[in-house]
């Protein structure tokens, strides 16, 4: 499959430091809700929370497998919702309920004796702060209530909820394949 260039407007890297970031990304880590989700919580008339996801970030799941890269869930909420999407997606790397995110990546990658630089990341709010700041690549969607203060090399046309995380594995997966 031949990879088109992704559109975006939202790109601050010049081409060759892109190139240059995607090329030694490992693991793309993701935040969920604002991300793969709109932000908003449904509970149905027995209190079951209800989350929608897009089809398009769980191809985006796939797409990234098959070229070798790891997708890591990392989320503040324990959603069951949540849950039961990453194992129909089969991501092998999911933390949920995670208050000090930046920590709990630290270990992993030093679990994957990998570090920052082969990190990608897309989160939407203040307690994705951390990880956008310590992040080799990093995005945010741009329904982001906090846009104006997260650090990101990719404002996303996407929203959260409208495969922003597809959009973000797209531009990943293209400039890897790019000389």
């Amino acid at each position: 499959m031949s990879l088109q260039k992704p559109i975006s407007t939202g790109i601050k890297l010049d081409e060759a430091e892109l190139i240059r970031r995607c090329k030694k990304i490992r693991f793309v880590i993701t935040d969920i809700d604002g991300v793969w989700t709109d932000a908003r919580f449904y509970y149905s008339a027995d209190g079951e929370m209800l989350k929608a996801f897009s089809t398009y970030d769980g191809m985006a799941v796939e797409l990234l497998r098959n070229a070798g890269l790891q997708t890591v869930v990392i989320s503040g909420e324990n959603s069951p919702a949540v849950r039961k999407r990453v194992e129909k997606l089969k991501v092998e790397y999911v933390f949920l309920g995670i208050r000090n995110k930046l920590e709990v990546i630290e270990t992993f990658l030093q679990e994957h004796n990998a570090n920052f630089e082969q990190v990608a990341y897309v989160g939407d709010d203040v307690n994705d702060l951390h990880m956008l700041r310590a992040a080799g690549l990093t995005a945010v969607p741009p329904n982001s209530p906090a846009l104006h203060f997260l650090p990101h090399d990719i404002l996303l046309d996407r929203s959260g909820g409208q495969g922003a995380f597809r959009q973000f594995a797209d531009i990943i997966l293209f400039y890897r394949c790019s000389d």
